[in-house]
Formats: C-alpha cells, sequence, structure tokens
C-alpha cells in the first residue's frame, strides 16, 4: 500500500488490513465490492471484513449514516484494522471527518487505483502520468479543507499557519502540475513526429484494448511468437493493471504484409476520470488506430458488463466508432468451449495454448488488407510525382533502379494502384 507524503510523493506503508465500505442506493454492489476487493488485495492489503449500508443519497458529511460511523469504528476496534477502504470517490470533507471519527486510515477507490498504478509505472511517462492524476486528486480535496478551515470565523486560531501551510501545499500543487503537463507536452510532440513518420509509411496501427486482466499482452506475446519474435515479448502477468506502460511491436506476416500492434493499459470500472485524461497521450495511440482488438475474458461470469465498462471508456477517449474484433480469451479454461458469448465479429481463442490464434491472424490480415493487392510498378524517371505517391501510400518492398525507370514492389490499396495502374508490368 502507498500513501501521499507532504511533499505529494508516493512512499509505501505497512496498512494492510482493511475493511471495505460500500453504500447501495437502490442498486445491488455486490459486484463492485468484489472488484474492490480484488484491487485492495492487488496492493497488498488484507481484507478482513465488509460494510454496506442501504441509503437514498451518500451523507455529504461522512458519506455513510453518522450512526454506521459509530458501528464502523467499533469493528475496526474489534477486528484490529488499520484501514477503510471506500468503493466510492470521497471529497476532502468526508475523508477527514471519517478520518476523526474512525481513528483509522480512510481511503477511497480513487486512491486505491491510483496507488496500483504508482506501484506499476516503469517508464517516465507512464510515473509522470502517475504522479499528474495523484496531484489533481488531491488539489480539489486541498480547497475543500481550505474551505472547512473558513467556516470557522474570524479570530485567535481561524488563521495564520494552518491557512498558510494550506496555500503553501495548493502552489506546491499546482506547480507540479504544470511542470508535468509540460514534461508530458514534449512527449506527445515526440511522439507526434514518430507517429507522421509511421503515417507516411501506410502501416497500418491495430491496438489491443480490454478490462484489466483479460489477457492482452498474453495475447501481444502470442501474435510475436507466431511471427517468431518471442525475444520481443511483454511483461504477462495474471495481476490487476500489469501492463502500464504502451508497448508497440511490428508485426510482419508471411506474405510480407506488416502492421504495429500496441499493447495497453486495462480498463476498470469506475476508472478516475482524472487518470483516463492523465493517459490521454498514450490512449491517443488507440484514438488513430486503425483496428481494435477488444479482448474479453470468456471465463468471466462479468463478460458483458467489462465490455460495456471497456465501451464507455472507449467512448469517452474518442474511439467509440472503430473497427474492433471481439477477442473472447481464455477459452483453454472454458469447461464447454461451444458455450461461449459469441457475438458479431468475435473469435474464440487461447492465448496460452495459442487455440485459434492464426484465424485470429487471418482476420486481422482482411480487416487491414483486404482491399490491398501486391504491385510491381515501373516508374520513368521523369514521373517522380507517382514515385513519390507509391512511398506516401504504399508499403515498398523493393526498389530497383533500371535503365528506363524505377521498378517498385509495393503493397497498395486498390484504390491507390486504380490511379497507378498505367505503370503496371505484371
Amino acid at each position: 500500500m502507498f500513501r501521499f507524503t507532504e511533499n505529494n510523493e508516493v512512499v509505501s506503508t505497512d496498512e494492510r488490513r482493511a475493511i471495505l465500505v460500500g453504500v447501495s442506493i437502490s442498486e445491488d454492489i455486490t459486484y463492485f465490492m468484489d472488484e474492490l476487493q480484488n484491487l485492495a488485495e492487488a496492493a497488498g492489503v488484507e481484507v478482513l471484513g465488509r460494510m454496506i449500508q442501504n441509503l437514498e443519497r451518500p451523507n455529504s458529511a461522512t458519506y455513510i449514516g453518522s450512526g454506521k460511523v459509530g458501528e464502523l469504528a467499533e469493528l475496526c476496534e474489534n477486528m484490529e484494522a488499520d484501514t477503510v477502504i471506500f468503493n466510492e470517490e470521497l471529497s476532502g470533507m468526508q475523508l477527514r471527518n471519517l478520518e476523526d471519527g474512525l481513528k483509522v486510515r480512510v481511503l477511497d477507490r480513487t486512491i486505491l487505483i491510483l496507488d496500483i498504478f504508482a506501484s506499476r509505472a516503469t517508464s517516465k511517462e507512464g510515473k509522470l502520468q502517475v504522479e499528474l492524476a495523484q496531484l489533481k486528486y488531491r488539489l480539489p480535496r486541498l480547497l475543500g479543507f481550505g474551505k472547512s478551515l473558513s467556516r470557522l470565523g474570524g479570530g485567535i486560531g481561524t488563521r495564520g499557519p494552518g491557512e498558510k501551510k494550506l496555500e503553501t501545499d495548493r502552489r506546491h500543487v499546482k506547480a507540479r502540475v504544470d511542470e508535468i503537463e509540460s514534461e508530458l507536452k514534449e512527449i506527445r510532440k515526440n511522439r507526434s513526429t514518430q507517429r507522421a513518420k509511421r503515417e507516411k509509411s501506410g502501416m497500418p496501427v491495430v491496438a489491443i484494448v480490454g478490462y484489466t486482466n483479460s489477457g492482452k499482452s498474453a495475447l501481444m506475446n502470442k501474435l510475436l511468437e507466431s511471427v517468431e519474435k518471442e525475444d520481443k515479448s511483454v511483461s504477462s502477468r495474471n495481476i490487476l493493471f500489469a501492463t502500464l506502460d504502451t508497448a508497440q511491436r511490428n508485426i510482419k506476416l508471411e506474405s510480407n504484409q506488416e502492421f504495429l500492434l500496441i499493447d495497453t493499459v486495462g480498463f476498470v470500472s469506475k476508472l478516475p476520470h482524472a487518470l483516463i485524461r492523465a493517459f490521454k497521450a498514450t490512449l491517443e495511440e488507440v484514438i488513430l488506430a486503425d483496428l481494435l482488438l477488444h479482448v474479453v475474458d470468456a471465463t468471466s461470469p462479468d463478460a458483458d458488463f467489462k465490455i460495456q465498462v471497456t465501451e464507455q471508456v472507449l467512448n469517452e477517449i474518442g474511439a467509440g466508432g472503430k473497427d474492433r474484433i471481439y477477442v473472447y480469451n481464455k477459452m483453454d479454461l472454458m469447461p464447454n468451449p461451444s458455450d461461449w458469448p459469441y457475438r458479431e465479429e468475435s473469435i474464440g481463442i487461447s492465448a496460452l495454448t495459442g487455440e485459434n490464434v492464426p484465424l485470429l491472424v487471418e482476420m486481422i490480415k482482411t480487416r487491414l488488407f483486404g482491399d490491398r493487392i501486391d504491385a510491381k510498378l515501373l516508374i520513368p524517371y521523369d514521373k517522380g510525382a507517382a514515385l513519390s505517391y507509391i512511398f506516401e501510400k504504399g508499403i515498398v518492398k523493393v526498389v530497383d533502379h533500371q535503365e528506363n525507370g524505377t521498378l517498385v514492389e509495393v503493397n497498395l490499396s486498390l484504390e491507390d494502384f486504380s490511379r497507378l495502374k498505367e505503370y503496371d508490368v505484371l
């Protein structure tokens, strides 16, 4: 588990015994509480128990009712819990009031997810993105504490050092936010330059998306293995948010056609908006992809819900209308493989055993290159514009400068080939 220091750094703590708390407003929140427990355990927390309260609306001061706060305080004492984790995002006022009433550390779902991301990030960009989300989460809560101070009115003890420290913290957080956003802007500029070069080459992009722990990285590794690039494999572990940093690998098919395969961060329900905004630069790769592989855990009883959550995030970042293939993974664990939840434009595979992965590759190939052909074109030396067009739009494989022109072997779309058909020598 991790916590914020006064300098906004994330450091490990020894708080590992927690009670989970949720509020049900005319809905069953069992799934969300189960997922909260999985998140807590992923952060190294021992979950001692749960408390759920049915309310028409959350309490503005303490989220749960005042009577429940007393019950929860007693439960923490009896079970020797040192942490309480709430299923929803809490305001700064609620966090302070709850910690005052419970005498233990209080976290919410957002803090927990940010903590896990902080522990998983490895690249400079990933660390900056997580820190930015953490600071943006903290900033309004600092202001919330400021408002609570102002309600005390004037007089001795209501101003001075406490308020000065608040203002100092606020300025420090804002300055660091500006600094990080500037660094990320520079990284984004470099990525845009790289992307422009890639787009000029005409190489299509396939992005792997899906709920966390659905097997996205395992699928990427199996696809790399299918083209004998095991040495380019990415980290793949059976834990939540194993992958934060975007991985990119070239895939060259037996037909010599190539595409760029991108693995992305996994999604989860109630993913903090600050985190989505912070990872916008990374998720831009999804927005600009030609095809999405939406990986789904076929063994999950909540597969449809997880698809819905992923689709919501894709819509939020502007990738909702992208062409996609639904890849139902972990078929090797299905008691009856014929029972997998088939939907249109989908395939059932096993990233572990490789079952149906060749069929998936063929589906990808058809989607990306179905309207493309290999051509051999002889471009006269006085037709430089045509040659430039070929290099801009096609995937050039061979260039041979001959006596009467430049012979180019290239993969082109049918539309582009029709414009260059006069140079065809096949």
